[in-house]
Order: structure tokens, then sequence, then C-alpha cells
């Protein structure tokens, strides 16, 4: 806590154990208190109670272990963007650009208008392109939970939809597990 204060991090990755001294759950708390900064906890419980107790010590994501480094280091991207912490990045998909930096997609030079959260969905999916991402963590991911798994089918239909609209199929569904993009 000490070293936050006197050299602030851009992002704090919080272990609710914590040996020696206060819980990660206490740290959350003081770290909220200091300052406005992006917060991720971590940890093995994964109770609607303990998830519950994170996100009120001021997490933005709440991550339970085991979990995969990719995953974690795509949440600490997403928290550095909200912060304005990180360069424009396009990236590119088939016939699919997208600027997170500039907040624009374009399918085959066409402009596409997306909401906030499928252009969210749109950006999770073409940062790992070919990878099967569950709904669970991108319910997680883009809406900081992980409850209410409609909201990702009812967004990514929609999605789809706009995608389609001017070309062939990219987002595809991997049954019982998730979603891909492939160009």
């Amino acid at each position: 806590l000490s070293e936050a204060r006197r050299q602030p991090p851009d992002v704090a990755i919080v272990d609710v154990r914590l040996g020696g001294g206060p819980d990660g759950l206490t740290v959350a708390r003081r770290l909220r208190e200091d300052r406005e900064l992006p917060i991720l906890i971590v940890s093995a419980a994964d109770s609607g109670e303990d998830l519950r107790a994170g996100f009120a010590a001021g997490a933005d994501f709440y991550v339970t272990k085991p979990f995969a480094v990719d995953d974690l280091i795509v949440r600490v991207e997403v928290l550095l963007r909200r912060e304005g912490k990180s360069a424009s990045l396009v990236r590119e998909v088939g016939d699919v650009e997208v600027d997170e930096g500039a907040h624009s997609v374009t399918r085959a030079s066409t402009p596409i208008d997306l909401t906030p959260r499928e252009f969210e969905l749109l950006c999770a999916l073409t940062r790992r392109p070919g990878r099967v991402i569950g709904k669970r963590q991108l319910l997680s991911e883009i809406w900081g939970h992980s409850q209410g798994r409609n909201l990702v089918e009812t967004h990514m239909s929609s999605l789809r939809k706009k995608l389609e609209a001017h070309g062939p199929r990219l987002i595809h569904t991997v049954r019982g597990v998730g979603y891909v993009i492939r160009g």
C-alpha cells in the first residue's frame, strides 16, 4: 500500500489471500480510497458471496483461480484501455478491421455501426482470433460479472447480423463452449 501511494500503478492486481498483513479485499478497499484505480482481484474463492465481496471492495474484475495467463492479460488490457493508457490497436480478421482507439469497425471498407457492447464483444474476439471464448468469460470481461448468459447471446446475435449484412459469417458458435472468430 505504501508503494502504491508513493508510485501509483496503472492497474492493481490483488490476490484475496495475501500473507503477512491485510487480506486482499482490505488492500483493494484502501487502494480505492486513495484514488480511482483499476483493480483486478484474483482468488480461488468463486461463490456468489465471494464475488460480491470482491466487487464491494472495489474490484473492476474478479478472476478465479486457476486462470489462463492470456485471460488475465486481456483483462489488464481492457482496464488500461478504459483508463486511456493504451495505444490505439487496429486488428484485422478476414475483411473486418477493428480500430479500438478510434472505436470504429469496417467490413470490406464499409463502416459498421455497433453498440458499445457489440464493439466490446468484437474486440474480445479479434484479440484472440481462432480461439474459442466461453460465454462466462465474455460476461466477466465485458459486463464485469458471470451471471446472465442470455446477455452474450442477445448481443452476439445482433453483432453477427450487422457483420453478415456485409459478408459471410466470421463469428461461429462452438456448441457448449463459446464463440470464435475466424477469417
